[in-house]
C-alpha cells in the first residue's frame, strides 16, 4: 500500500518514528522548538530525502503531534502537549 505521497508503509512509519523519537530526546515541546532540517540527520542516506521527510512532517501535523512554527530562516517544529500520551504509546510500541 502507498501513501499518496508514494511512500511504503514500512519506510513512512520509520521516518515517523525516527521525528518523534529525536523531538522527544531533545524535550521540544511546546515552546523549545528546532529546525526542519536536524529532522534529516541520523537518517541513513537513501532516507534523507527532504520532500519525504517534509510530507511526513506534515502528516504529523494534520494529527496534531507537530506543531509548525513558520520563521523567516524555515519552519520550526515542536510536539504537542496536549498529544503528549499518544505520542510516548506510540513510540513504546513501535521501539524494539
Amino acid at each position: 500500500m502507498f501513501y499518496r505521497f508514494m511512500v511504503s508503509d514500512a519506510f513512512y512509519e520509520q521516518i515517523k518514528l525516527h521525528i518523534l523519537s529525536k523531538l522527544v530526546d531533545m524535550r521540544c515541546w511546546m515552546g523549545k522548538h528546532t529546525n526542519i532540517n536536524n529532522m534529516q540527520k541520523g537518517l541513513p542516506g537513501h532516507a534523507r530525502d527532504s520532500n519525504v521527510i517534509s510530507k511526513v512532517v506534515k502528516a504529523l501535523m494534520q494529527q496534531a503531534w507537530i506543531l509548525g512554527k513558520p520563521t523567516h530562516y524555515g519552519l520550526e517544529l515542536s510536539l504537542n502537549i496536549k498529544m503528549k500520551k499518544d505520542i510516548e504509546q506510540y513510540i513504546d510500541s513501535k521501539m524494539p
